[in-house]
């Protein structure tokens, strides 16, 4: 499924059809897709990204649906399962900063290596 939502995002969001920048897929597991648009504006993002899951389930027997949850900008991706980013549901302001897998949210962390990279995430 998620090679399948890969090519589909990759195939119809590039500038040859229309859009100010090629997509890019840059993380997908079992239960997320994580896509690159190119814009740094927030609203126009969200909008894509409510197309794109519209779009893509559309290639999907029912109940599979992607459902479009938030933007992240900026993003810092470090590998699988390991993020952080200003984390957006409206495009006029973000909700805060998520961090997941990273040390400022891990136990097996000693707490000034928390502090020291949520200090420099900030």
């Amino acid at each position: 499924m998620i090679e399948r939502t890969k090519a589909l995002v990759l195939e119809k969001y590039t500038k040859a059809n229309g859009y100010e920048f090629d997509s890019q897929v840059i993380y997908g597991d079992t239960d997320s897709v994580m896509v690159k648009f190119g814009t740094n504006d927030i609203a126009k993002a969200m909008e894509l990204g409510k197309e794109a899951a519209a779009f893509v389930s559309k290639h999907f027997i029912t109940p599979i649906k992607l459902e479009f949850e938030k933007v992240y900008c900026p993003y810092l991706l470090m590998n699988k399962k390991r993020y952080a980013g200003l984390y957006w549901t409206k495009p006029d302001k973000f909700d805060k900063m998520d961090c997941k897998g990273i040390e400022t949210v891990r136990r097996d962390s000693c707490h000034l290596v928390k502090e020291i990279v949520q200090e420099a995430l900030d």
